[in-house]
């Protein structure tokens, strides 16, 4: 088929090289170059750097509306295959191609519509999760399903799941577009109680030690790397990471207190036990491992409390 391929990050540049290896791709969407880094060096989104590798011819937008509709109506493209592009869709665009627009969500829709499934599954603790391929409609993320997969998820970070995802997901999609090719793709409106997952904001990533050790790593796993976990040390935000759980012979200091195990590792206690951590970055200063950061403060104590009322 003729594809018109929509996405911006590393999550969607396994499907563009799937559907690559099918399908004639007349062009690739995706969002403009952005300022990377504290230079805000503009850069080329994963997917246009993989396109351009290819050899595809790249369209540039951050919303599709005016001239980048009447580009894609012009490529009289089959169908767009959507994966995390990043703007909406209005009726307009939506009637660009023969077969409408098609999107890998990762997640098993209709739980956990919007901008970050699976940080927020993570968040909410869950051990289960999957993806979704459905046909783009006006509602958000609210369109008949085509394919879905059930699949576990990982006690790792937001960062791991989606690389493992969006490589078993770029299987799906490919699968998917093989059925809309033959003509046999099913389209199934989406059953189930819905729920809905807006974008991290850097708020939400305080990790308050006064909560259950659980819920201090749900919380950690879902917002890292990005926007990056913090909690706070003398009144400041202090960036952690790497927060595993602790073992059974590890010290249990009071919420927020640091202690040194029998392996060298550190602890930080939590309302019900502690968690291993394995970096501390305070305000203004550089990331150092935590027992070294533990050897120049040995009285610090993350402040708990207030964070999640």
């Amino acid at each position: 088929m003729r594809i018109v391929f929509a996405g911006t990050p590393h999550a969607a540049v396994p499907s563009l090289d799937a559907l690559h290896a099918d399908h004639d791709i007349v062009a690739v969407l995706t969002r403009p170059d952005a300022p990377v880094g504290r230079k805000r060096i503009l850069t080329p989104s994963p997917v246009k750097a993989r396109a351009e590798a290819l050899g595809l011819p790249v369209l540039e937008a951050a919303r599709l509306r005016g001239e980048v509709i009447e580009q894609l109506r012009a490529l009289e493209a089959d169908a767009v295959a959507v994966v995390a592009y990043g703007a909406i869709a209005g009726p307009r665009a939506l009637a660009t191609t023969r077969l409408g627009w098609f999107n890998l969500h990762f997640s098993l829709l209709p739980q956990y519509r919007g901008a970050a499934p699976v940080q927020r599954a993570l968040m909410d603790g869950r051990t289960e999760s999957g993806l979704t391929v459905f046909r783009i409609d006006e509602g958000m993320d609210t369109g008949p399903v085509v394919l879905q997969r059930r699949l576990p998820l990982p006690q790792e970070d937001a960062g791991a799941v989606l690389a493992d995802f969006a490589v078993t997901g770029a299987g799906l999609l490919a699968e998917a577009f093989a059925a809309l090719e033959a003509g046999t793709a099913q389209q199934a409106p989406q059953t189930g109680e819905p729920s809905h997952a807006a974008k991290i904001e850097p708020d939400e990533a305080r990790l308050d030690f006064g909560e259950p050790a659980a819920r201090v790593l749900a919380r950690s796993r879902g917002v890292s790397p990005s926007p990056g976990a913090w909690a706070l040390l003398d009144g400041q935000r202090a960036k952690v990471a790497a927060l595993t759980e602790a073992q059974p012979d590890d010290p249990h200091p009071a919420p927020g207190a640091l202690r040194t195990t029998g392996d060298g590792a550190v602890v930080v206690g939590t309302g019900d036990g502690p968690v291993r951590i394995g970096r501390i970055q305070p305000f203004g200063k550089p990331a150092r491992e935590a027992a070294e950061f533990l050897r120049g403060r040995p009285d610090a104590q993350f402040e708990t409390g207030d964070a999640h009322e």
